[in-house]
């Protein structure tokens, strides 16, 4: 199985590197692009099938390990 975790900063916190970002690609052309924010992709393979404690495990993981609960948020999706 895949899970897939993806860490986003709050949107209560300062992004600079979003705003930073967002400024390079209005000045490449896309004035459109009013905001972006800049977060992180980890995939994980796993073996074996989802079950509930694998699926407890990885969201304790991505709680404690993969993201700060103060000022990120995460998504936690598992592909069978």
């Amino acid at each position: 199985m895949k899970a897939r975790v993806t860490v986003m900063p709050k949107k209560t916190v300062l992004d600079p590197q979003g705003k930073t970002v967002a400024k390079a690609i209005r000045h490449l052309g896309m004035e459109r692009v009013t905001e972006a924010r800049v977060g992180k992709v980890i995939e994980l393979e796993i073996e074996g099938g989802e079950t509930n404690e694998a699926r407890r495990k990885l969201e304790e993981i991505c709680r404690d390990l993969l993201s700060n609960p103060v000022i990120e948020d995460y998504r936690l999706e598992i592909e069978k």
